[in-house]
């Protein structure tokens, strides 16, 4: 006998309205694979019929028009504080008249912790702070056997979404199950990870340093700012200092690059000369509510813009990042962007190895050494004419062997990161150096025999996704 909701019984939190998606866009979990399309029998799910479970997989309203303008290539990017935000609400949305049942189920080759929960029925419900999502699984009354309520937080590292899909179809990568109870057809809320830096904690609380939450914590977010500007990460460029996750929780590559373009300040300037001018900003007492929300609408500060900024991503609904060429959600966010990765931007690598981009000057405090490059558009990258004469080239040059030959001989990196560290590490770590080819003649005649590298993850992309979350 199968166990269903009863009335009083726990519920879903609602989502903070403040931060609802605009109705032009659906909310849907951020995803990197294909699109679910899966024809399905019919059937109930809790009180809802299984296609109406499946809505918001459905494929999502055209974005406004001219909302594909304005990109120069997608813009790769991790998930960011609205992206965890829109994929909290995707879970709450999805998963409000659902009723789970069973074990947690993890992938064999996930190497995060196993989840030792098993209930006959419960909910499940999430919220989100800064970069990090607090699942919380709850037993319905009666429920066998009895348990407590379980809370798991996750950190998306680079590529990590929620998907609800069919049980017996389940996308690849899923490395967490959450199966509905029976006898509907089994669907599965199902935690996807392509490159598997995501991690689940089994504590159920937030990262102990983290500060307070960018989108809904402003006013403790800008007090311990202002409080701390004595503190050494201060001394850093401001380009920097917003990736420091104790201060500025929430903050990614992408809306650091947003938010310093909109108040035209270098990337590379003091941050501390930056955010010190906060302090002794005070507007007229004789301003009436009004007046003064309007003049802190027309000229935001860096703080308040750390603020406003992230809630325009989430007001673009949608899966809220997808890097996929072509993906009408993410043509609504390029045509929203204005700095990061375009044409006609200049870029520059921070200390930490991460792209700052950029317009004008960089400031006092850019590497030396470092030359700045403008993107260019696609059509300008490469003309038809070059594209024949690159074809009809059988012989490289000496200057395109130099090249070849820099490429293999790249510096090693440290191959081990803390996964606790709140500073944001490399965007994109040059790769280690993976040795000779297969039959690459060496010095002494022989021919070296490659080597076997294995197909998922280089050493190198574990330190990427270790330092991205």
């Amino acid at each position: 006998m199968s166990i269903r909701a009863q009335p009083g019984a726990s519920r879903v939190t609602a989502p903070d309205r403040s931060l609802k998606p605009s109705p032009q866009h659906r909310v849907a979990a951020p995803r990197s694979g294909p699109r679910l399309r899966t024809t399905l029998p019919k059937g109930r799910c809790g009180r809802a019929s299984l296609p109406e479970c499946l809505a918001p997989l459905a494929p999502a309203p055209p974005p406004p028009p001219g909302a594909a303008a304005g990109g120069g290539g997608a813009a790769r990017r991790m998930p960011e504080g609205p992206e965890l935000h829109l994929a909290s609400q995707y879970v709450n949305q999805v998963c409000t008249r659902l009723v789970f049942g069973g074990r947690v189920e993890k992938s064999a080759v996930s190497r995060n912790p196993e989840v030792s929960f098993e209930s006959s029925a419960y909910h499940i419900s999430a919220a989100s702070r800064g970069k990090e999502l607090r699942l919380t699984l709850c037993p319905l009354p009666g429920a066998q056997p009895p348990q407590e309520p379980l809370a798991l937080v996750f950190r998306f590292g680079m590529s990590g979404s929620f998907q609800l899909a069919p049980g017996d179809a389940l996308p690849p990568h899923a490395h967490l199950r959450f199966y509905t109870a029976p006898p509907d057809p089994q669907l599965a809320l199902c935690f996807v990870d392509v490159r598997r830096f995501g991690r689940w904690d089994l504590s159920g609380q937030w990262q102990a340093g983290r500060g307070p939450c960018v989108l809904r914590e402003y006013e403790q977010f800008r007090e311990n700012v202002l409080r701390n500007l004595t503190d050494k990460a201060f001394d850093r460029p401001i380009c920097e200092a917003l990736l420091d996750q104790r201060f500025f929780n929430g903050i990614g590559n992408y809306l650091r690059a947003e938010i310093l373009f909109r108040l035209k300040i270098p990337p590379f300037e003091k941050a501390r000369t930056v955010l010190e001018a906060l302090q002794q900003r005070r507007l007229s007492p004789e301003l009436t509510l009004s007046q003064k929300v309007r003049a802190r609408l027309q000229n935001p500060d860096l703080l308040e813009l750390c603020h406003s900024v992230p809630k325009e991503v989430i007001q673009l609904g949608g899966k809220g990042y997808g890097p996929e060429d072509g993906e009408e959600d993410f043509a609504a966010f390029r045509a929203w962007l204005k700095c990061y990765s375009l044409p006609g931007m200049s870029s520059l690598r921070d200390r930490h190895g991460r792209t700052i981009w950029f317009q004008g000057d960089p400031g006092p405090l850019a590497p030396k050494g470092g030359k700045s490059r403008k993107k260019k558009p696609k059509a300008a990258q490469l003309s038809p004419e070059d594209t024949v004469e690159v074809q009809n080239s059988s012989t490289p040059n000496k200057a395109t062997l130099r090249t070849r030959q820099t490429r293999r001989r790249l510096p090693s990196q440290p191959t081990t990161a803390q996964e606790t560290s709140l500073q944001e590490g490399p965007e994109m770590p040059p790769r280690l150096r993976e040795g000779k080819r297969r039959g690459w003649p060496t010095a002494s005649g022989r021919r070296h025999k490659g080597r076997k590298s294995k197909a998922d993850t280089s050493p190198a992309m574990e330190l990427e996704g270790a330092l991205a979350s």
